[in-house]
């Protein structure tokens, strides 16, 4: 087939990859409200508990379809460029929403992160929707800087580690949610799935400490890839300090867990702001930062 025909087929799979996970959304968030009617209702039947049970699993079943049509949309991207298909936001955005979507998948297996399936499916909804509206661009060659083996290697690390550490993110938020709805009295009904607050924070934590030492290596990749490139191995070009300020905001919260003991909202709030600098590289540096790392297209 053509370049023209796999980009067609790419467009086509992230288009139904997005539709897919609008049905996602619908079913978790029927999940959510068939649970507080079973909870608060008068009449508890089995017939609730099932259409409850059902939601959520044809929610996690569509969540993995649009998994599979996404690992079609990034992979047809990559037939229609001849290259690794990272070279610029969109090929980023769309593979990010995959990562997010595949961690998550691995989440409800591991650990039953199932509760999390309305922020997980609505973020990855956000992506992609911000991808084909606003930073869509056509499969085009590379520029001369990311022609190298080092783009397959350095941004698949960091596309993994901002999948997971969106899925830290969002188990903090529901912390810090929960434990403000917790300190004022009884959990609302909606919340009754979720896990305890200790277990929030655990996992949490568990999810960062995975991942980290990916990040880690991300980082020290672009750096062995700047060398080859421009010659130094850093320049404090906005893009290579951003992501060191995220790894040293992860080093701290990693830090203040084990070695000082922080738990709980301190922990929390911690972890969101180290996600916070992900985010703003991620965003603001890509589209309106200057730099060497400005690969946007915009």
């Amino acid at each position: 087939m053509s370049s023209r025909t796999y980009a067609y087929l790419s467009n086509y799979a992230v288009y139904s990859a997005m539709a897919v996970f609008t049905v996602a959304f619908i079913a978790y968030s029927m999940e959510m409200a068939f649970s507080v009617k079973n909870v608060e209702g008068q009449k508890k039947t089995d017939f609730d508990f099932a259409r409850t049970e059902n939601s959520g699993r044809l929610g996690s079943l569509m969540t993995l379809l649009a998994f599979l049509l996404l690992t079609g949309g990034v992979a047809f991207r990559a037939l229609s460029a001849h290259r690794v298909p990272w070279g610029n936001m969109y090929e980023f955005s769309i593979t990010g929403a995959w990562a997010l979507s595949g961690g998550f998948l691995f989440g409800i297996i591991k650990y039953r992160l199932r509760w999390l399936g309305v922020p997980v499916t609505f973020v990855s909804l956000l992506t992609l929707g911000t991808a084909v509206t606003v930073l869509y661009r056509p499969s085009a060659p590379l520029v001369p800087a990311l022609k190298s083996t080092w783009l397959a290697i350095h941004v698949s690390a960091a596309i993994i580690s901002g999948g997971v550490f969106l899925l830290a993110n969002a188990v903090a938020g529901t912390y810090l949610i929960l434990d403000t709805i917790e300190s004022k009295g009884p959990r609302p009904a909606w919340a009754a799935k979720i896990p305890s607050l200790e277990a929030l924070d655990q996992l949490s934590y568990r999810l960062v400490a995975f991942v980290f030492p990916l990040w880690t290596f991300a980082v020290i990749a672009g750096a062995i890839w700047a060398e080859s490139a421009w010659g130094r191995y850093w320049g404090w070009d906005p893009k290579e300090t951003w992501a060191f300020i995220t790894w040293v905001a992860y080093a701290a919260y990693l830090h203040a867990r084990v070695t000082i003991g922080w738990r709980g909202r301190r922990a929390a709030w911690l972890c969101l702001f180290a996600g916070s600098t992900f985010l703003f590289n991620y965003v603001y540096v890509n589209i309106w930062g200057t730099g060497r790392h400005t690969y946007s297209g915009l």
